[in-house]
């Protein structure tokens, strides 16, 4: 390099471009940055319309990641699996610390905008939707409130169908030869997913191998980082309602904070848990 070249480190960067910048290509931030329209006057109501679009984001790339390691379980690639299961933490991570902005609101905060969320409840999220049907949380009755949606629908109705992250997993441990039974193989994939005590005695295999590094051990520790990530953002979405709003009944109708009890007592992928009890 000659000496008479200007250092990299002092060199200014490109300002001037004939259109919008790379940057804005990539990340199209000025869409993003422009897609918040609060209701009401109350200055509290653009952190809740952020947090929550950020939440959305995240859902986004939490599905993703699902999606890539349910591929990669059918066709037997534990690695590509295990790599997407580990970004997915970090991601949940970074979901769950979404909560902090609406951890504290009292009830006298949210109630100043409340009122302009009308019939408006995250329960109505379609992303969020198709990430618990990864979890094998299926129904068909959460598809009606998409109706009005044609493409929201058809990815919804598309998930519905299709096997949960678990079922890909369960399906993986039978082809290596653990006893996973044929009902629970050739189940009705469009129905929630059900504890197996059968289920339970395959984790308990896997748990109770002498090898404890394995790639199945890896599997079950990377899932049930998963599960208790989950959980963690079910009971932080309970206590920011309860702070929040109390027992009152939630936006949309829903049981609020007696709903979102009711699923934070449920563990994701519950042999896992069941399991280490037999071990």
């Amino acid at each position: 390099m000659s000496h008479d070249a200007p250092d990299a480190v002092d060199a200014a960067p490109n300002l001037d471009f004939a259109g919008t910048t790379p940057y804005e290509d990539y990340v199209q931030a000025d869409v993003l940055t422009h897609l918040q329209h609060p209701l009401s006057d109350d200055p509290g109501e653009m952190v809740f319309l952020v947090t929550t679009q950020v939440m959305e984001l995240w859902f986004t790339v939490i599905v993703h990641e699902w999606e890539t390691a349910a591929g990669a379980l059918r066709e037997d690639d534990l690695p590509v699996a295990l790599a997407a299961l580990k970004r997915s933490t970090y991601e949940l991570e970074s979901l769950n610390a979404s909560w902090k902005p609406l951890a504290h609101l009292t009830p006298a905060q949210f109630n100043a905008y409340r009122s302009a969320l009308g019939e408006g409840s995250g329960f109505q999220s379609a992303m969020y939707r198709r990430l618990e049907f990864l979890l094998g949380e299926k129904s068909a009755s959460m598809l009606v409130p998409h109706r009005g949606a044609p493409r929201v629908y058809a990815e919804l109705e598309k998930a519905l169908q299709e096997p949960s992250l678990y079922d890909e997993v369960l399906r993986l441990l039978a082809r290596r030869g653990l006893a996973v039974p044929a009902a629970v193989l050739d189940r009705d994939l469009s129905q929630k997913y059900e504890p197996s005590a059968e289920i339970e005695e395959v984790w308990a295999a896997v748990y109770g191998a002498g090898d404890q590094d394995t790639e199945l051990l890896r599997l079950a520790e990377a899932l049930t980082d998963v599960g208790e990530l989950v959980w963690r953002w079910r009971n932080d979405h309970l206590v920011a309602t309860r702070r929040a709003m109390g027992s009152k009944v939630g936006t949309g109708g829903s049981a609020g904070g007696a709903w979102l009890e009711k699923r934070a007592r449920k563990n994701v992928f519950p042999e896992l848990w069941t399991a280490r009890s037999h071990v």
